[in-house]
């Protein structure tokens, strides 16, 4: 039998602070957060109701420190360094824990990832061989950043992947649906988090919704263009 779980991808306090960091950084507001968040939080408990293995994702530094952060972001934190606000320790510290409405249990798994890919130097592959997982629910923040590429690291490693379109978000509806249609068309399930983790969910729309993540009327207009 299949053993789905669920990734709780970045959750955090960094995108409900008003300390100014994303502003700093270029970074809108996430849409639809509240929606987002309490749908993060029914998925949750519909997972604990069946007792699915639950794993969280931390976004944190690299370990390394500047050295071994990612160079384009590196050089972002740097072009934008007279505008980043200071802040205390206890305030960064604020900024990396899960959010309360979907914080995690005692018998949840949190693990600090400092890439996109939850998959990227971290135990989660293993953990989940462990735990005989083979579909997983990926959900969270960003739908297009680390949502979309923990989605496609799990599918180069031959799990089954869902990703459910209202319990991810990210800046804005235009790169939250891009990034769900670049998903569709790897044949990832993209629908409601009540459908995927329904009891006995085959996860088939990939498989039988024609023209799944494209555009059928791009096709008809080059066509007859």
């Amino acid at each position: 039998m299949d053993q789905t779980a669920v990734l709780m991808i970045d959750m955090q306090n960094s995108y409900i602070a008003e300390d100014g960091m994303r502003d700093a950084l270029g970074w809108p507001p996430i849409w639809r957060l509240e929606e987002t968040v309490a749908a993060c939080a029914g998925l949750l408990a519909a997972a604990r109701e069946q007792g699915l293995p639950i794993i969280y994702s931390r976004a944190v530094g690299s370990p390394a420190g500047p050295l071994g952060d990612n160079p384009r972001f590196a050089r972002l934190l740097r072009h934008r360094a007279h505008r980043i606000p200071e802040l205390s320790p206890a305030q960064q510290a604020w900024t990396r824990q899960i959010m309360d409405a979907v914080a995690p249990r005692a018998d949840d798994v949190v693990l600090d990832k400092s890439r996109a890919s939850f998959f990227d130097y971290t135990e989660l592959e293993p953990l989940l061989h462990n735990l005989a997982v083979t579909r997983l629910i990926v959900a969270g923040l960003q739908t297009n950043v680390c949502v979309e590429a923990t989605a496609r690291a799990a599918l180069s490693r031959n799990f089954e992947i869902a990703v459910p379109d209202d319990a991810v978000s990210t800046d804005g509806p235009d790169l939250h649906v891009a990034g769900l249609d670049s998903m569709r068309v790897l044949y990832i399930e993209i629908a409601p988090w009540k459908e995927l983790i329904a009891p006995g969910a085959t996860w088939e729309r990939a498989f039988t919704t024609p023209d799944y993540g494209r555009n059928p009327a791009y096709w008809s207009e080059s066509t007859h263009a």
